[in-house]
């Protein structure tokens, strides 16, 4: 018996069915009426397998979970999961897999990149010499070599980074939730010891209740003077007002930021005006070879799901193995 696949990327309904194509025979594909949260209401019923939605906007949260009594597994397109619950889904049987590991070269290669450009003034320098300057000695020009690297979080995302700073002869130091085994020579510092001898600091965490804001006030205030900051994580681990006064003053360098609390920021908001700030449209992880590798992800786990064989990157803690359910009386 075929699957019944409920797709809802953000994309034209011929561009995600041929992303699906491989499918074919497996599984009944189907996409929403349109891209809003009454046509998701409407189409979970039926629904047993749902290909989410990376821009966040159609997640799955406790009610449209209970709207879907024969969904039996989840498979988002990207390596975060905010908006599902996780929590009602785990409660369903119903196990929620991302992407983990896809786009980590990508991204690694976005912050190593972001802090370069950072350190040695690179936009500021394309900008005067656009408007006719020759800044050649405008700028406090810093060296990657030698800093002392901080990385937050410590997953594919992490692990990479600390990889490419080590050589380039930074010392890395790293903190999550959970200390790795495999370091990749990276030395694991509490939270606020890191912060406060960074010259760089990386953010590469979850978005989670426990790290919502992770990055405050107090702690920006702890991180070296003339330090820069690189989020790859998202907008929510940063407070960003303390983060545009730490800019304001001073007391920061600059900033590299690829997420944001609103994506996209609205047009007037105060990042996009300040020069501090290096910014990117959350396009870090976006590259042809980071895009074949999350499909190629996608298309294999719901394989192995209709296969009846495990699935892999489940982040719920629901049981890998996915089973058909019967919709309840």
């Amino acid at each position: 018996m075929t699957w019944n696949v409920l797709a809802l990327p953000p994309l034209p309904e011929d561009a995600v069915r041929g992303l699906l194509a491989d499918l074919d025979g497996r599984a009944e594909v189907r996409v929403p009426a349109r891209h809003d949260r009454a046509a998701l209401l409407d189409a979970l019923p039926e629904a047993e397998i749902v290909v989410g939605d990376w821009s966040g906007a159609l997640a799955l949260d406790s009610e449209a979970v209970r709207l879907a009594p024969r969904l039996a597994f989840v498979q988002q397109p990207s390596v975060g999961v905010d908006g599902h619950d996780l929590e009602a889904l785990a409660r369903a049987g119903v196990p929620l897999a991302n992407t983990a590991g896809v786009n980590a070269a990508a991204v690694a290669e976005w912050c190593l990149a972001a802090a370069l450009s950072l350190l040695r003034h690179l936009a500021d320098g394309d900008r005067a010499m656009r408007a006719g300057e020759w800044p050649q000695f405008a700028y406090q020009r810093r060296e990657l070599a030698g800093c002392v690297v901080g990385v937050i979080g410590f997953g594919p995302v992490g692990a990479a980074c600390a990889r490419l700073f080590r050589a380039l002869g930074c010392r890395v130091s790293y903190w999550s939730r959970t200390p790795r085994h495999e370091a990749y020579g990276a030395a694991y510092l509490d939270l606020d010891a890191l912060v406060a001898g960074s010259d760089v600091l990386v953010l590469a965490v979850a978005l989670a209740p426990e790290t919502r804001g992770l990055i405050d006030a107090e702690r920006i205030a702890r991180m070296p003077k003339g330090s820069v900051l690189v989020n790859a994580a998202r907008g929510g681990v940063v407070d960003r007002a303390a983060l545009l006064a730490a800019l304001e003053s001073g007391h920061l360098a600059g900033a590299a930021l690829d997420v944001y609390d609103s994506e996209p920021p609205a047009p007037d908001d105060p990042l996009r005006s300040c020069p501090q700030v290096l910014l990117s449209p959350h396009a870090a992880g976006v590259t042809p070879e980071a895009t074949t590798r999350l499909i190629r992800c996608v298309l294999d786990n719901i394989t192995a799901a209709t296969d009846g064989r495990p699935v892999v990157n489940v982040v719920n803690g629901a049981d890998p193995l996915v089973r058909r359910r019967s919709p309840r009386l």
